[in-house]
């Protein structure tokens, strides 16, 4: 056996290449629900550098909204696929947990070793020998075998700059995209050019990560395929189980893209059970990295109103006559006859609040950048109060309460089973309603809000995603336990999407 082919480093090459697809094709889902990439961190229509839809925007704001821009991709692509935005986030989350844990193992047996000094260049004669290759290769010629020692210096860069440069630039990327860390570390996400600089910089990171791979696999077979392949089957350098090592590691590569394409129809066969199979593993990894991150009220100091964005996106539109005649009263009536209800569904009580009752609460005032988990975002000052000062106009919080559900005006965009929508709401939990960003918003950008975007009042929990964040709010429930409420899973986009209740992701 040569020990320069160890099987932990043969194990853990398979693995990644497993853990890889599922991140390229669960990546795919989420870049299909919102197909864009752009620089500016308003995501107005017409500015972007990149789509992958023929679908021209209207300027005007709030007739469009960003679940009419999804794209529907075959499960033969995307994991899941067919607009399944939620999966294809757990599905993300899970295989990152896995490569970065793979990816640990990899690099620290690396060094335990002494490895590392195959792929790591210890000399800059690598520099010349590097681009003798590269001609030699774009010759459509192949380097000589004593070149390959077991790598030649054109590889000894590209493992060096995946292994060490890319890999660690794509997880930085994507944790930039944490609302988590945008409400702890505000100024992170702001050296990344905001949201969507960390977007476009984690798609072309991607696109780098997939040319790699593609030219990796390529150069297995074409470049001295009966070394290559024994070295990666067998771990030693017998060419004479070339046939055998190829026709082990065709069967193999074919097995693991039927693994990848039985996921998608396996989730798609029962999201439900999706959804718990994958919250399992990525709810230990949100409680274990992101949980513990409370906002630090750094957005007076981070954002500015000379960060406010232009144009600001929506998902959802205003309720319809039919679907609420009340709140359609009230906003004929310029909103004197809006109520908001607050209940005690444990003791059983419950008080009504006006809009004028509201603004006699003690003001916040904050900019903050709003991200929808499909990709957009918008930065705005928000002004209201805080929701805990809210639900205290009920009085003490009952024992037994656990959480605050929040109700709307408007109904669910769409259900997962295509039953009749259903009102929209959110449960948040203690934590989220303690921080001194969760509010209950009046104005944006020092006017009453917009009712795309949710007037006369909605919901700000800036240390979430956009579906925490309820628009035309109706009412607040003190409760004990979600799971009798709706679907059972915290909220009308965790029930007919998939997504996690916790939003710190």
């Amino acid at each position: 056996m040569n020990p320069d082919f160890p099987l932990w480093l043969r194990a853990g090459h398979l693995i990644n290449f497993i853990l890889i697809g599922m991140l390229l094709r669960s990546g795919w889902e989420m870049l299909s629900s919102l197909p864009r990439l752009w620089w500016r961190k308003d995501c107005a229509p017409g500015t972007e550098w990149l789509r992958f839809t023929s679908r021209k925007l209207p300027k005007e704001e709030g007739v469009y909204t960003s679940l009419m821009d999804e794209k529907s991709l075959s499960p033969l692509i995307g994991l899941p696929g067919r607009e399944n935005i939620g999966l294809g986030r757990h599905w993300h989350g899970l295989s990152v947990m896995f490569w970065v844990l793979n990816g640990l193992v990899y690099v620290t047996l690396l060094f335990a070793t002494g490895l590392w000094r195959r792929i790591v260049p210890t000399s800059w004669d690598v520099i010349p020998e590097a681009w003798h290759s590269l001609l030699t290769y774009l010759s459509f010629s192949t380097p000589s075998i004593e070149h390959f020692t077991p790598y030649d210096a054109l590889q000894q860069l590209g493992y060096t700059f995946v292994i060490f440069v890319l890999a660690p630039f794509m997880m930085l990327t994507g944790v930039a995209m944490s609302p988590a860390i945008r409400s702890r570390y505000p100024w992170y996400v702001k050296f990344w050019g905001g949201h969507q600089g960390a977007r476009s910089l984690h798609f072309i990171g991607m696109v780098l990560m997939t040319g790699f791979i593609i030219m990796h696999v390529c150069l297995v077979f074409l470049v001295h395929r009966e070394h290559n392949v024994v070295h990666m089957v067998f771990g030693d350098v017998d060419t004479g189980r070339a046939a055998q090592a190829i026709t082990i590691l065709v069967a193999v590569v074919v097995a693991v893209v039927a693994f990848w394409i039985f996921l998608s129809y396996w989730s798609l066969a029962d999201r439900r059970r999706a959804q718990r199979f994958t919250v399992a593993f990525t709810e230990f990894g949100r409680r274990v990295f992101l949980n513990w991150m409370k906002p630090r009220n750094q957005h007076q100091t981070t954002y500015t109103d000379a960060d406010i964005s232009q144009f600001h996106w929506t998902n959802g539109l205003p309720p319809t006559p039919e679907e609420s005649p009340e709140w359609h009263a009230a906003r004929e009536d310029g909103w004197k006859s809006w109520t908001l209800t607050l209940k005690d569904e444990v003791n059983g009580t419950e008080t009504v609040l006006t809009l004028d009752d509201l603004k006699a609460l003690p003001q916040v005032s904050y900019v903050a950048t709003h991200t929808c988990m499909q990709g957009w975002s918008a930065t705005s000052r928000w002004t209201g109060v805080r929701l805990q000062d809210v639900i205290a106009k009920l009085g003490p919080k009952p024992d037994g309460a656990n959480y605050v559900m929040i109700e709307s005006f408007g109904l669910a965009q769409v259900m997962y089973d295509n039953r009749p929508r259903e009102p929209f709401y959110a449960c948040i939990d203690l934590g989220m309603l303690a921080e001194d960003d969760t509010i209950l918003a009046y104005e944006r950008n020092g006017h009453p809000i917009e009712e795309y975007l949710g007037g006369p009042a909605r919901v700000r929990i800036e240390s979430g995603h956009g579906y925490k964040m309820v628009k035309w709010v109706r009412s607040l429930h003190w409760i004990a336990d979600y799971s009798v409420f709706g679907d059972g899973q915290g909220g009308t986009r965790e029930d007919s999407s998939m997504q996690a209740f916790n939003g710190r992701i």
